[in-house]
């Protein structure tokens, strides 16, 4: 049975500076056609208590710079707002109601819907480069390239801090859906996340992110100490932060290369991986300064959902309040909390590692969980 996916493809846009300027035009077109929607809904809401959202065909008449840029953004704006209100009103206690974006703190981003007519698409990619509506061809750094099959449904264009463009390619292929793998228990690992590491496994296998990722770290805090000791709005200071902002930017690259080859190993040698859902914020008691918390343990395990997924495999994810720290693998002994890295059970006398002991019992709890699900 064959069911639709999606993959995204991300890569480096190089514009020319007509095409940057175009593209910054539309940042801008995007975050003013948000906002003018949005008072006007709320106005709208205060006089006839009904929820109405123009649409931007409304404002080009009172504001022709939005003639300049390419309509499918300006609609895409509007299809955003109206489901970010769908999910404010359908789970108001996990949505929150929109808010007028800003120029300062808001993410420079539109996105733009493929259309194919008879004359061809109205986005493609080329040998070196993504065709977009009114910016042309623009040249861009592949990575890798879709298969042929592909649909491309629609791109996103961002600038980073650091001035880079960046284009998110979102595909539509039809797949084979995977045909369902049973695990078992010596092909299953369990895994528990720590503030001290980054996860532990009930193999006993202490996983650490890599050191090149520390340095990085340890540099940023040095240019965060210079930071502090310039003057503001110095030509210096100017320099440093840009400074600061790649060195932030290397670092989130850094750490999305080993989540992603971390999850991609695990998923391809186990059939079934079962975690904690840990609120890591309150286990490091607010402050995440290493381990699984402040290098995307979450990230990593929605990383892990997809990749098993798509192999027919399985994550089980068990109730941040299972007692699998306090609890002893060997006897099942469950006793008072416990503190330290090493604990002696007092009932049976097995010694165990923390970590490792919580990483076993999630395990055994998750293919329990696992098979009272399945059966």
């Amino acid at each position: 049975m064959e069911e639709k996916q999606y993959t995204t493809i991300k890569v480096r846009l190089e514009p020319t500076p007509a095409q940057a300027e175009l593209f910054d035009k539309t940042f801008g077109c995007c975050r003013y056609i948000w906002n003018q929607m949005l008072a006007d809904e709320q106005r709208f809401y205060l006089e006839t208590g009904s929820h109405f959202i123009p649409t931007p065909a409304k404002y080009k008449k009172g504001a022709p710079f939005l003639k300049e840029v390419d309509n499918q953004a300006l609609t895409q704006e509007y299809n955003k707002l109206s489901q970010a209100f769908r999910l404010f009103f359908k789970h108001p206690e996990t949505f929150r109601h929109p808010r007028f974006k800003r120029k300062k703190d808001d993410r420079d981003s539109f996105t733009a819907c493929n259309h194919v007519f008879e004359s061809g698409p109205t986005i493609y990619t080329t040998r070196d480069g993504i065709r977009m509506t009114k910016a042309g061809i623009v040249k861009a750094k592949f990575s890798r390239r879709p298969q042929a099959w592909w649909k491309l449904r629609r791109v996103t264009v961002s600038r980073s801090r650091t001035g880079k463009y960046y284009c998110s390619i979102l595909y539509e292929y039809s797949a084979e859906q995977p045909e369902r793998i049973i695990p078992t228990a010596e092909t299953t690992v369990g895994l528990k996340c720590s503030i001290q590491h980054f996860y532990a496994t009930d193999g006993g296998v202490l996983a650490d992110p890599p050191r090149w990722l520390k340095e990085s770290r340890e540099k940023l805090a040095q240019l965060q100490r210079k930071l502090s000791r310039m003057e503001l709005d110095s030509r210096n200071y100017q320099e440093a932060v840009q400074k600061y902002r790649l060195l932030h930017e290397h670092i989130a690259n850094q750490r999305r290369d080993f989540l992603h080859k971390e999850s991609r190993r695990i998923a391809n040698d186990w059939d079934a991986v079962c975690v904690r859902d840990d609120a890591l914020r309150e286990m490091a008691g607010g402050a995440l300064t290493g381990g699984a918390g402040s290098f995307g343990y979450r990230m990593f395990r929605e990383l892990l959902r997809y990749k098993l997924e798509r192999q027919g495999k399985s994550l089980v994810v068990l109730d941040r309040y299972t007692p699998t720290t306090r609890t002893c693998s060997a006897c099942g002994y469950a006793g008072e909390a416990v503190w330290g890295n090493t604990w002696v059970c007092p009932r049976c006398g097995a010694v165990h590692d923390r970590e490792i002991n919580a990483a076993r019992n999630i395990k055994a709890q998750g293919l329990a969980q696992y098979f009272g699900k399945s059966a």
